[in-house]
C-alpha cells in the first residue's frame, strides 16, 4: 500500500529547496500545535453524540473493516463470501457464484437455505432487514443460532458492507418463493422485503457498490486478490465449488475452483514448484467433543492437518486457520502441531537408530526445516487474542491438534519407512546446518560485526525512537554518499551495499551468517533473525529499500525481500518494510527542475508547462546520477517523498512466488518472465 498513490501531474519541483529551511518544526510548533488541538473547556451532555442504526459504521469504518483504502474495499467482498461459505461450513451450501461487474459493484449468490424471511420478534422486522441494517444480528452466536460454525462471529458483516454501499440488492429464494428488497445511501431500506414471484430451491444473492464517498482511494476492485481470497477458501473447504466472474473486460473472464482434497491440494498447490520428500501429503483428522470453560457447555471440535517436507531451508512453511479465518500469529492450534511434531520425529528417529543413544534430540526448527503445514479448526466458540483476529487462544486446541497429528502421523510414519527415513534424514542434516549457524554467529559475535557494536559502514541516526527512526538499505556506495549528505540526520540512518546480497533462498543458514552485508543488515535492525527475532526490539520502523531504476535494482530488491520474508518475516507482517520511489525522470525548466515518477506523469508534465516536441529532459538510469540535494527532495522529503509499502495479505501465495520467483526450479521463473513480459518498459540492461 503506497504512502500516497502516484498519480498523472503530481510530480516533485525543485525550487523551494533550502538547507536552512529544511527542518522547521520546533517544540514552540508543536506546543501551539497542541494548543490548536484541545478540546473546549465547557464540555457537557450537550456534546454528546449518540449515532443510531448504520451511521456510526459510516463515521468511523475503520472501527469495522480497518481501512477505507483498497484493503478495506476487499474486505467487503470477505464479508459477504465468508456469509456464504458459513452456509458451507453447516452442510447446505455446494455453489458459490463471485462477479465483479462493469462499475465494480459485486454480486455475490450461493445455493445455501437463504436468509430467513419471516419476522424477527425482537427487532419487528424480516430476517432479511434484521441482518443487514442491525448490527450484531445474526444466527452466528452459538446456543440454538443457525450455525454452529462460522467465521464471522460478530453480526456485523452484512451490515457493514451495506452501510458502506451506496446501493445494495438483496434476493432470497426460500419456502418456493423469492424476495427482494433494495437498500440505498448507507444501509438505508427502500421500502421493505416483498415476495416477487415463486422460485424452485433455496439460496441468497447479494449485489452491492461501494460508495465512493467513503472510499475514497479508490473503487476499483483488483481480480488477482479476489481470485487468491476465492481460492484459498475452496481449498479450506474442499468440495465446495466457487466460481468467479469478472464482467469488466470486453471478454469476461471466468474460473472455477474447485478442491476435493481441500487442504491436501492446498500444500501439494504452495508446493508445486519444490521437491517433496513425501510426494503426497500426509493427512491427520479427527475431531473431540469437549466441555468448555463454562463446565456445563460441550462442543464437539474438529480439526485437519496436511503435512510435506520438501528440499527447502525455509522454517516459515505453517499456515494456519480457524473457520477459514487465517491467524497469521498462530496460536494454540500451531502449538499443538508443534508439541506433536517434536514428540513423534524424535521417537522415530530413535526408534530407527539415526539418532544414537547419546545423541540430543532434533530441536522444533529442525523438524519444521522445508515443512509445508496447513492447519484447520473448525471450533463452535473461537477465542482470538486481539481485535484482528490472527492468533487462536482456546486452551482445549491444544491438546486436539496434538492427538489428531500423533494419531494420523505416526501410523504414516510406521507405513511408509522409505519416506519417512527421507524425512528424518533432512531434519537430521538441518540440525547440522543449525550447529554450523551457532559456531557462525559465535564467529560474528566476535568479529567486529558484535550485536553491541553498529556496523561501520552504517550512518546512523541520532534520535533513539524507534517510532521516528528509519532505515535506508541503499544501492552502492556512491548514492550510499548522497544519500548521507542529503538525509535527515536526525531521523534517517543509512546503511550501503556492496554488490547484491546472498540469495537466501538457496542458502543454509550457516551461509547466511557468515555473509557480510547480510551480518550488517541484522545487527543495524537489531531485532534478530527467525525464530529469535522480536519486532519489539527493532531500531528502525521504517525499512526503506533504495535501489536503482533498472534490472539490477530490481534484483537486488527481491534478493533483500526475499532476506525479510525468510529470517525476519515479522517486519512484513507489521508494515515496517518499504521501498522507496524515485523518480525517473527531471526537466530543467525556466531554472527549476521538475520530476516526474513514470511515463504517464513525464506526458502530463510536458503539458502543464506548454513544453515544446523536443525539450530536453533527463532519464536517471541510476541513483548515483543524484546529488545530495535531489535526492533529499525526490526521494527522501517526507513531504514530497512516494514510497510503497509492503505488505502480506496472503502468506502462502507470498510463499509460493518467493519459491517461483528465487528457488533452484527454472521453469517457474520462465513462465512468470513469459506471462509479464508485455508489462516491462524502460528495461536496462
Amino acid at each position: 500500500m503506497a504512502d500516497e498513490e502516484l498519480k498523472p501531474g503530481d510530480f516533485s519541483t525543485g525550487n523551494e529547496f533550502k538547507e536552512e529551511e529544511r527542518f522547521q518544526y520546533t517544540k514552540e510548533d508543536v506546543t501551539n500545535e497542541k494548543e490548536l488541538e484541545k478540546a473546549k473547556a465547557d464540555y457537557s451532555a450537550s456534546d454528546l453524540q449518540v449515532l443510531e442504526g448504520l451511521e456510526a459504521v459510516r463515521k468511523r469504518p475503520g472501527m469495522y473493516i480497518a481501512t477505507t483504502a483498497s484493503a478495506g474495499l476487499h474486505h467487503l467482498v470477505w464479508e459477504i463470501i465468508d456469509n456464504s461459505i458459513d452456509e458451507a461450513l453447516a452442510g447446505y451450501c455446494k455453489h458459490i457464484n463471485v462477479y465483479i461487474h462493469k462499475g465494480n459493484s459485486i454480486t455475490v449468490s450461493d445455493d445455501g437455505r437463504g436468509v430467513p424471511v419471516d419476522i424477527v420478534a425482537k427487532s419487528g422486522l424480516s430476517g432479511v432487514e434484521t441482518v443487514f441494517t442491525i448490527l450484531h444480528a445474526g444466527g452466528k452466536f452459538g446456543g440454538e443460532g443457525g450455525y454452529k460454525v462460522s467465521g464471522g462471529l460478530h453480526g456485523v458483516g452484512a451490515s457493514v458492507v451495506n452501510a458502506l454501499s451506496e446501493w445494495m440488492d438483496v434476493t432470497v429464494n426460500r419456502d418456493g418463493g423469492k424476495y427482494f428488497l433494495r437498500f440505498e445511501k448507507g444501509g438505508h431500506p427502500v421500502g421493505h422485503l416483498k415476495r416477487i414471484g415463486d422460485a424452485e430451491g433455496r439460496g441468497t444473492t447479494v449485489t452491492f457498490q461501494p460508495d465512493p464517498t467513503i472510499f475514497t482511494e479508490t473503487t476499483v476492485y483488483d481480480y488477482d486478490t479476489i481470485q487468491r481470497h476465492v481460492r484459498q477458501m475452496a481449498f479450506l473447504n474442499g468440495g465446495i465449488e466457487i466460481t468467479l466472474t469478472d464482467e469488466r473486460g470486453e471478454v469476461p473472464v471466468t474460473e472455477t475452483f474447485k478442491y476435493d482434497g481441500g487442504i491436501r491440494e492446498y500444500v501439494s498447490y504452495i508446493d508445486q514448484n519444490k521437491i517433496a520428500v513425501n510426494p503426497e501429503p500426509v493427512y491427520c483428522q479427527g475431531a473431540e467433543e469437549v466441555t468448555l470453560a463454562d463446565g456445563v457447555t460441550k462442543e464437539r471440535i474438529y480439526a485437519e492437518v496436511a503435512l510435506q517436507w520438501t528440499d527447502s531451508y525455509s522454517q516459515d512453511g505453517i499456515y494456519s486457520f480457524c473457520n477459514n479465518i487465517s491467524t497469521k500469529e498462530g496460536g494454540t492450534h500451531v502449538e499443538g502441531l508443534n508439541l506433536a511434531l517434536g514428540r513423534l520425529i524424535n521417537d522415530y528417529a530413535r526408534r530407527a537408530k539415526i539418532i544414537k543413544e547419546d545423541d540430543a534430540n532434533f530441536k522444533a526448527e529442525d523438524c519444521r526445516e522445508g515443512l509445508t503445514a496447513v492447519i484447520s479448526v473448525k471450533h463452535p466458540n473461537p477465542q482470538y487474542e486481539g481485535q484482528t483476529k490472527t492468533k487462536l487462544g482456546n486452551s482445549e486446541v491444544r491438546k486436539i491438534v496434538s492427538t489428531v497429528i500423533s494419531d494420523g502421523l505416526e501410523r504414516w510414519l510406521d507405513e511408509n519407512p522409505t519416506e519417512a527415513r527421507a524425512i528424518v534424514e533432512k531434519i537430521q542434516l538441518a540440525s547440522k546446518a543449525r550447529d554450523a549457524a551457532r559456531i557462525a554467529r559465535e564467529k560474528i559475535r566476535k568479529s567486529a560485526l558484535d550485536i553491541t557494536t553498529l556496523p561501520g559502514k552504517l550512518a546512523d541516526c541520532s534520535s533513539r525512537d524507534p517510532e521516528v527512526c528509519e532505515l535506508y538499505i541503499v544501492e552502492g556506495n556512491s548514492a550510499g554518499g548522497s544519500a548521507k549528505t542529503g538525509r535527515d540526520r536526525e531521523t534517517q540512518a543509512i546503511l550501503p551495499l556492496r554488490g547484491k546480497i546472498l540469495n537466501v533462498e538457496k542458502a543454509r543458514e550457516d551461509r547466511i551468517w557468515a555473509n557480510a552485508e547480510i551480518g550488517n543488515m541484522i545487527t543495524a535492525i537489531g531485532g534478530g533473525i527467525r525464530e529469535n527475532f522480536d519486532v519489539s526490539k527493532i531500531r528502525y520502523h521504517k525499512i526503506v529499500i533504495m535501489t536503482d531504476a533498472d534490472v539490477d535494482g530490481d534484483h537486488i530488491r527481491i534478493l533483500l525481500l526475499t532476506f525479510f520474508y525468510r529470517f525476519m518475516r515479522p517486519l512484513l507482517d507489521n508494515g515496517h518494510v518499504y521501498i522507496a520511489q524515485p523518480p525517473l525522470y527531471k526537466i530543467d525548466y525556466k531554472g527549476s527542475p521538475y520530476y516526474a515518477y513514470n511515463d504517464a506523469q513525464l506526458e502530463v508534465l510536458k503539458k502543464e508547462l506548454g513544453l515544446k516536441p523536443g525539450h530536453p529532459f533527463q532519464r536517471y538510469k541510476g541513483l548515483g546520477e543524484m546529488d545530495a540535494q535531489q535526492l533529499w527532495e525526490t526521494t527522501m522529503d517526507p513531504k514530497a517523498r512516494k514510497m510503497i509499502r509492503i505488505t502480506i495479505e496472503d502468506a502462502a501465495q507470498a510463499e509460493k512466488a518467493f519459491t517461483d520467483l528465487m528457488g533452484d526450479e527454472v521453469a517457474p521463473r520462465r513462465k512468470y518472465i513469459e506471462e509479464h513480459a508485455k508489462f516491462v518498459k524502460n528495461l536496462d540492461i
